[in-house]
């Protein structure tokens, strides 16, 4: 293994041996230069983990010979070392991406700090956040082994995704690997939980149970809108709480985070049922019954969720609520107008939601297009797609907007989604629906013990077509596949998003109320 290798440039170097030979003590090769030509040469001629740089020399000043190095070589860290406090030559040198300013006359431990900063930062980060991630592992595998109840399995939740983020910043594949087999574990103990207490829950009162998705408005939005202020909700579709935790840097440069909750998406965890319910306030079998004309078959595809204004609008008047409602739903790309039209319809209303599908159109490319399946071909990639996305879209200048309107925002979704690998075979008849992670039919045919299965769908609020349908939900990362072409579809969805089932990521979903800063 090569030793980093240091250029230092300074007029009086000859003054710095001793801090060279401290550094070569501790195993860094040190190279020199006592003016900017001659460092632009060398830069020119090889490679430098780092560059120390005098900003006060005759000739080439420090800054000049910044911008030359930053030409030849724009990643390579650069410290910036000078005598001078002056504001404006530390704002220049910052503004030309300088790695460290110190300020004359340094210590050798000013200079070696400065190095592992710069050069061992990732290697450091990888040691301590891999020990510190090891040394929860076994707490946490504890955990997930007891009876926990919804709170305790939010704090699990909450503490595997921070590792997931953390170790996503490291460069240890192996405990990737070891969060994946723990957050399995998790799955397989949360399902069970899930399939014990899920259908009890939906005959009790918030407060006896986990706030669902027909909780939503009534408890949520409604008391924001009694305290007389304006509330935008930005309801995005499919969006996991990882994804929550990578994007929220975003919304926090424009607003404070006044409460981050999660909430529990309703069985099927899929957008006609768990959207449908969080817009009306009901359950479906609820919507079905009050609003029979409001529900869609679950194979009418393109219509599952086309009555959600409707269904707000009757959750509004059944709670006697006066508010002006503006509603929008937004698929495609936005253009500036259109983002200008939608903050004045915003200003103008008392209560705003907006329904953004681009994650789920994300997930759903991944499935059909081989480009967007190697963009997003893991976790993480996954994640910075999502980043990516809302940091070039026109809804970033939105939220800026809203800030300055003074605007509450409340971010929310209706169901996450994990990425499957194991087909479980299923049969069903014609009527059968074609979702991978749930099913709802007759006479449905199933081997695997991991399955949950619904045979009175009015035990669980849900629709049924006739007198013998049931519902049957996948657990953890499993897919329902019929034995026809079998081997063909189970690879064809291997390692894609879906969303329907029973999973931490697509049940446990986030709702954060956020104020304007200032």
């Amino acid at each position: 293994m090569r030793k980093p290798r240091i250029l230092w440039v300074d007029d009086e170097i000859d003054l710095l041996r001793a801090h060279i030979i401290f550094l070569e003590s501790k195993d860094y090769e040190v190279e020199t230069a006592n003016n900017g030509l001659d460092a632009v040469e060398r830069v020119k001629e090889k490679f430098f983990d780092t560059i120390f740089l005098d900003e006060n020399m005759p000739g080439m000043t420090g800054l000049e010979t910044l911008t030359q190095i930053k030409a030849l070589a724009p990643n390579t860290p650069v410290v910036m070392i000078t005598k001078s406090e002056e504001e404006n030559i530390m704002d220049e040198a910052i503004g030309s991406k300088i790695a460290d300013y110190l300020i004359k006359p340094v210590n050798p431990k000013q200079i070696l700090l400065s190095l592992k900063k710069n050069i061992d930062q990732k290697r450091l980060v990888t040691q301590q956040t891999t020990s510190a991630y090891q040394m929860q592992f076994s707490q946490i595998g504890m955990r997930i082994n007891e009876r926990l109840n919804f709170d305790e399995w939010l704090d699990v939740y909450k503490k595997l995704v921070f590792w997931e983020l953390e170790l996503a910043g490291s460069e240890d594949n192996a405990m990737d690997q070891v969060l994946a087999m723990q957050k399995d574990d998790a799955n397989k103990a949360f399902f069970k939980f899930i399939k014990e207490n899920y259908l009890q829950w939906l005959n009790k009162d918030l407060g006896e149970r986990p706030m669902l998705s027909y909780d939503v408005f009534q408890h949520k939005i409604f008391p924001l809108l009694d305290n007389g202020q304006k509330v935008f909700v930005l309801v995005i579709d499919n969006l996991r709480f990882d994804q929550w935790r990578t994007i929220s840097p975003v919304f926090e440069e424009y607003f404070r985070i006044d409460s981050d909750e999660l909430y529990l998406s309703i069985l099927p965890t899929a957008t006609m049922y768990a959207r449908n319910a969080m817009f009306s306030g009901l359950l479906p079998a609820e919507i079905e019954k009050v609003y029979p004309e409001l529900w869609e078959d679950d194979d009418n595809e393109g219509n599952k969720n086309r009555h959600e204004e409707e269904l707000l609008r009757k959750q509004l008047e059944r709670h006697r609520r006066k508010e002006k409602l503006y509603f929008e739903k937004v698929s495609g790309i936005r253009r500036d107008r259109q983002t200008s039209e939608s903050l004045n319809n915003i200003l103008d209303s008392d209560l705003s939601v907006m329904v953004l599908n681009f994650v789920d159109m994300i997930s759903h490319a991944r499935t059909e297009m081989e480009m967007i399946r190697e963009l997003a071909n893991n976790e993480k990639a996954y994640r910075s797609l999502t980043l990516s996305w809302i940091n070039h879209s026109a809804l970033r200048e939105l939220i800026r907007s809203l800030a300055g309107n003074n605007i509450k925002l409340v971010l929310t979704t209706d169901h996450g989604a994990i990425r499957v690998d194991n087909a479980v075979k299923v049969i069903g008849d014609r009527e059968t629906n074609t979702n991978l992670r749930y099913k709802l039919g007759r006479n449905l045919n199933f081997k695997s013990k991991h399955v949950f299965e619904v045979r009175d769908p009015r035990l669980a609020f849900l629709p049924s077509r006739n007198v013998s349908t049931s519902y049957i939900f996948a657990h953890n990362s499993d897919f329902f596949a019929y034995p026809n072409n079998y081997n063909y579809y189970a690879n064809y969805y291997k390692d894609t998003f879906q969303h329907g089932g029973i999973s931490l990521e697509e049940m446990i979903v986030p709702l954060v109320t956020m104020v304007p800063k200032g």
